[in-house]
């Protein structure tokens, strides 16, 4: 059994944590962090947690962080970064929600997110927590980077094509749809219900902040640069992803189905589809599956790759509890075997 903390939980993404880590079986939430609610019950602004957590909100205080085991950051990018160095040096362990750790050069992260990183030097520590590819390294880490919710969609996706050499990496697109919650809870005119409903849109079309994180793990896994054109869009509805990602094919003759299918065989939370189908949103609403099909359209060299997953969970929370549960020996579907909800 372990104590964990939640820093910054009045979000989507911390309600949506706060849900899976209620249900988990080693865990105990031993204090739930907001600075513009603490004091009140967090089953006052969530809900759906009545009778599973008796917990008011309080104050970011670190020394009673310190206390817990693991602490987990739901914040807005930028606000980890102010605790992680004392807490680590505290001997308590950090899985990062935002994207304070996930890109390795410090100028790369303050040029998309407008501010200087005021702990460098904890970049080369941190791991990038996708366990698909990372899982010895989240083993044995301190602090994890969790990833962003498109580029899990789109590396899952990508990976098994470019550590075969399978795929051209200087011309790689990634055409994706995200649901309203992947822009968080704050009020905002662009996600009001009548700007988004019936109503459909490409957005950060000069560039989003997700895209050097998903060039650098993609890098990682490629014998040669890699060159993304990234286009994230909105569509009207509450939470999921869904990915079309296109490639140009460098060899002929390869099993592409069978090549996913043997990539993927041993990871729970990634389901490749059969031959002719195609993933749906609404399969992984609110569970920690990825699930992917395979497309070669025919009399030609592409290759389409279809994602979906949930933004909020194997986006964000229940990727951040695989992560827990993989760093403390767990099994690594506790607390996340969820069925999708229909409809």
């Amino acid at each position: 059994m372990i104590t964990v903390g939640v820093v910054g939980a009045t979000g989507y993404t911390g309600v949506e944590l706060l849900r899976i880590l209620v249900q988990h079986p080693e865990v105990t939430i031993q204090m739930v962090t907001s600075r513009s609610e603490a004091g009140t019950a967090v089953s006052a602004i969530f809900p759906n947690l009545r009778e599973h957590l008796q917990l008011n909100f309080c104050n970011p205080d670190p020394d009673l962080l310190a206390e817990c085991d693991l602490v987990f950051f739901a914040t807005p990018h930028g606000a980890a970064m102010a605790l992680v160095p004392e807490l680590l040096a505290k001997g308590v362990k950090v899985i990062d929600l935002s994207a304070d750790f996930r890109i390795k050069d410090a100028k790369l992260w303050s040029h998309w997110y407008g501010i200087e990183h005021t702990c460098p030097e904890l970049l080369t520590e941190a791991v990038y927590g996708l366990p698909e590819m990372n899982r010895e390294l989240i083993k044995t880490a301190s602090l994890i980077a969790n990833p962003g919710c498109y580029p899990t969609a789109v590396q899952l996706g990508f990976i098994p094509l470019l550590k075969n050499k399978l795929v051209d990496p200087g011309s790689l697109i990634a055409d994706v749809k995200s649901g309203v919650s992947g822009a968080g809870r704050k009020a905002g005119m662009g996600t009001l219900l009548c700007e988004v409903s019936e109503n459909f849109k490409a957005y950060a079309i000069n560039g989003h902040r997700h895209q050097p994180e998903i060039v650098q793990g993609l890098n990682a896994q490629s014998d040669k640069p890699v060159n993304l054109t990234f286009m994230p869009h909105l569509v009207p509805m509450i939470r999921g992803i869904q990915a079309s990602l296109y490639a140009s094919l460098s060899t002929d003759g390869v099993d592409l189905q069978s090549l996913y299918e043997d990539f993927y065989r041993d990871e729970i939370f990634v389901d490749v589809l059969e031959a002719g189908t195609s993933p749906e949103t609404r399969s992984v609403r609110g569970s920690n599956m990825c699930r992917l099909a395979i497309v070669q359209p025919e009399d030609s060299n592409k290759v389409v790759v279809l994602v979906v997953e949930d933004n909020l969970v194997k986006g964000a929370a229940g990727q951040a509890v695989q992560n827990m549960n993989i760093m403390y020996g767990f099994n690594e579907s506790l607390g996340l075997d969820i069925v999708s909800v229909l409809p």
